[in-house]
């Protein structure tokens, strides 16, 4: 089986791999098509320590020939945290091509039947890849509360910050995208505004929220410097390097920082079959599995946005 796989050295694409057999309760799926994010690139430089097929993001097809994707954490469904509802959270869990589990950038992927989700026709195979990094900016609203008269920034013009742009757009007074590259503030799409770092230095302290998609450790303090006091910073980044901060602000002007992780499949799959939200013209480009050595190093590149693995 080919495999796009991370060892102690390196990550490479791999044709000598076994087809992974299922643990109980997992089924085993013939994958499709697979997205490179973030994320996986944090992975390959050496972000927690991971050894193992990469990939979270993708469609597949079923033993009986329907197409689905599969949340990302697999949980053991018997611990406290299970029990409370909290199964993201559960500290016995594997994460799909992230943690203790191998990923999605394959020819086949074993997951949780449990975690499956049925791809509607109306969301072509390019369009389901963005589920995972789609539900990820829904978590937003599900933990925080989203006033109409909020005015919202999001720093980072990457693929999860325009994502997460699109999907607080409906729900604020003002939604702000800011970014490095002009060429992918330009995609970020109607109704939100845009701008560069630099052209936010007028706005110190002027946004009740404030989204770091940078994938960048500079991220955070940029957000601090952007967001009125007793607002909040919703973090949505991951990296492999350590920050280092003076988080004196967050005391001082009692500012609420919100961890942000993974979110409602269910809605972002609504959003995509009612095209509420848009993603294809967030893809960059796609690359056939066997030059998935081409493709990462593709997607590492600055200014790149999503770039798609098809498998067959």
């Amino acid at each position: 089986m080919r495999g796009f796989f991370r060892d102690s050295i390196s990550t490479r694409l791999r044709a000598d791999l076994p087809i992974p057999k299922p643990l109980p309760g997992e089924i085993l799926l013939k994958v499709i098509a697979a997205g490179i994010c973030d994320t996986d690139i944090q992975l390959a430089r050496g972000y927690m320590n991971f050894q193992g097929i990469l990939g979270h993001e993708f469609v597949a097809l079923d033993p009986s020939g329907n197409r689905v994707t599969a949340e990302i954490n697999n949980a053991c469904q018997n611990c406290e945290a299970c029990r409370k509802g909290l199964a993201n959270h559960c500290p016995n869990r594997s994460v799909l091509g992230i943690l203790k589990h191998d990923g999605a950038m394959a020819d086949w992927v074993a997951v949780p039947e449990c975690n499956l989700h049925r791809i509607p026709d109306s969301i072509d195979d390019r369009s389901a890849v963005f589920i995972e990094p789609l539900a990820a900016a829904f978590q937003i609203l599900e933990q925080v509360d989203i006033s109409p008269t909020d005015s919202i920034a999001v720093l980072g013009d990457g693929k999860l910050g325009i994502l997460c742009a699109r999907t607080l757009l409906p729900h604020a007074n003002e939604v702000r995208l800011i970014g490095k590259h002009s060429e992918k503030l330009a995609r970020a799409g109607e109704g939100i505004e845009t701008s560069t770092l630099e052209e936010q230095a007028h706005s110190w302290r002027r946004y009740d929220v404030v989204v770091d998609a940078t994938g960048s450790t500079t991220g955070l303090e940029a957000a601090l410097g952007l967001v009125q006091p007793r607002g909040t910073v919703v973090l949505k980044t991951t990296v492999a390097s350590q920050y280092a901060i003076d988080l004196a602000r967050i005391v001082i002007d009692e500012i609420r920082v919100v961890g942000s992780r993974c979110g409602p499949f269910s809605k972002a799959i609504a959003a995509l079959a009612s095209k509420t939200i848009e993603v294809a013209s967030l893809i960059e480009a796609e690359f056939p599995f066997d030059e998935a050595d081409q493709a990462f190093a593709a997607a590492g590149r600055k200014g790149v946005l999503k770039i798609l693995l098809k498998m067959s």
